[in-house]
């Protein structure tokens, strides 16, 4: 929140110009906005209220144009300080009814429709980040004999979550050499955190039998893999490249292809959700250009919030223009992020 202290009709002038560029995407004039807005005082006046504004690091002037554009402070002082957000200001019935279809749909299945949906209705470039499933609980190990070299791990975490790793083992296996494996796992590790495995796994099995050695060791060798939080660049769901090129922004070449570099490199999205969403305390996080940690995504702003399967956290949102509707993508975000909480919680 800025601390730095405005006169109500600087507040007002401010509003109006984000709202109306926003709209627009053109620069606005104090002649324009005098006459769409009741302002109850001279064009004069909304210049030199333009003027100070200006000076304050609020607004700025394209050198073409004598209309003036907010600049990151100005939106980040309008989202902190001046918009109002309307939970009813969208169609929250029809987002709920698509929602509600996806009842039924597996975890992956939901976060990829979900994905879309976000996408959808807010005209937006939207991510989904998978759990992060460092603190979830070990639910139970399933041990697949695929061959006799190899076999998968299924991970199941107590939210309802599954991690599946395929791994290959240079000596010869039978099943049921996997079978007591299997059960030897599901005795000594059921209950644990991932990260807490991790830790202690060698502790926890440094009894094993010779007899067991040939798939045991593979444990021992690749534990920080098989338990592994597994968010990697196929665990961003994104959705709606379409919808950020429609914008007026991205009509410059250097911006498409800020947009192309984002879509191709996940882990750019993957690092700057989670960081946006760390210092947001469970609330919406909105982080308005300069303010990213990445300068490629100097001319964005996120919208983001965690949502919540049992134990873990995901984080979904848009990347879209600093240019957005605020009000009315924080309360989208907002809701969609609850929803999905309470399908998955319900599953």
């Amino acid at each position: 929140m800025f601390d730095e202290k405005l006169t109500e009709r600087e507040r007002n002038v401010l509003r109006y110009i984000v709202q109306q560029f926003i709209l627009t995407a053109s620069p606005v004039g104090s002649r324009n906005m005098a006459k769409r807005y009741d302002l109850n005082f001279s064009p004069a006046t909304v210049r030199n209220i333009m003027s100070d504004l200006e000076d304050s690091g609020f607004i700025n002037h394209p050198h073409t144009s004598a209309g003036r554009v907010p600049t990151d402070k100005g939106y980040r002082f309008y989202v902190d300080s001046l918009m109002q957000i309307d939970p009813l200001g969208f169609d929250t019935r029809a987002i709920s009814s698509q929602l509600d279809a996806l009842r039924q749909s597996q975890p992956d299945e939901l976060l990829s429709l979900v994905s879309r949906i976000l996408s959808s209705i807010t005209h937006q470039l939207a991510c989904v980040l998978y759990p992060k499933l460092d603190s979830g609980i070990l639910e139970k190990i399933q041990l697949v004999w695929l061959s006799s070299t190899r076999m998968l791990v299924v991970i199941s975490i107590s939210s309802g979550m599954v991690k599946t790793i395929t791994i290959e083992i240079n000596v010869e296996i039978n099943e049921s050499q996997i079978n007591r494996v299997q059960e030897l796992l599901n005795e000594r590790l059921s209950g644990l955190a991932l990260s807490e495995i991790r830790n202690t796994f060698h502790d926890r099995m440094k009894d094993f039998t010779d007899e067991l050695h040939p798939i045991l060791s593979i444990f021992f060798d690749s534990v920080d893999k098989i338990f592994a939080d597994a968010r990697s660049n196929d665990k961003a769901i994104i959705s709606g490249a379409g919808q950020l090129l429609k914008q007026p922004e991205f009509e410059n070449p250097d911006r498409f292809q800020s947009v192309v570099q984002l879509i191709e490199d996940k882990d750019i999205i993957i690092h700057v959700f989670e960081k946006s969403v760390s210092a947001a305390q469970n609330n919406v996080a909105v982080t308005i250009g300069s303010e990213n940690v990445i300068p490629e995504l100097g001319d964005f702003s996120l919208v983001t919030k965690e949502y919540e399967v049992g134990d873990v956290k995901g984080t979904l949102g848009v990347v879209g223009p600093k240019r957005m509707e605020y009000d009315k993508i924080v309360a989208i975000v907002d809701y969609v992020a609850t929803m999905l909480t309470q399908i998955l919680t319900n599953k």
